[in-house]
């Protein structure tokens, strides 16, 4: 019986394909939504979730990239509490960074989203890269200053 897999399956194939298998594994794999009987109708339905799929992937890519020009240029200001020195008590993280973004621009953002290569534990001035899209990273300017 040929089927068009559902879900990804281990030893017999990845979301989409076409496959031929036995009709008790088939008729297993149908009942458990992991896979439908090949014909006009799911080929039809495969084809337009495909392209769905890929006009959902370009309208976030192009999102990706007018948040990373909107954000040429922006610096983002993070306060928190320093002692002597301008030493912070601990150091500034990346949900701070988060919240302060959210707060100052209006736009959420993945705090996951943010690489710190190395903790800021001074006040200053440090550019973050951020990984709006796995094709798409942008530079943020993060100021931290005494509150």
């Amino acid at each position: 019986m040929q089927v068009i897999l559902l879900e990804d399956i281990r030893k017999v194939g990845k979301k989409g394909d076409t496959v031929t298998l036995k009709d008790g594994y088939a008729r297993n794999l149908i009942s458990k939504k992991q896979a439908a009987e090949l014909n006009a109708r799911t080929l039809n339905d495969m084809k337009l979730q495909k392209r769905h799929e890929e006009k959902v992937a370009e309208q976030k890519l192009a999102d990706a990239i007018a948040l990373k020009d909107r954000l040429a240029g922006t610096v983002i200001r993070v306060p928190v509490k320093v002692g002597k020195d301008n030493k912070l008590f601990g150091s500034v993280s990346t949900k701070e960074i988060a919240d302060a973004f959210k707060e100052q621009l209006g736009i959420e953002i993945d705090k996951k989203k943010i690489v710190l290569a190395e903790n800021i534990k001074e006040v200053g001035r440090k550019e973050l890269p951020i990984k709006l899209h796995p094709e798409v990273s942008a530079t943020l300017t993060v100021e931290v200053v005494g509150a």
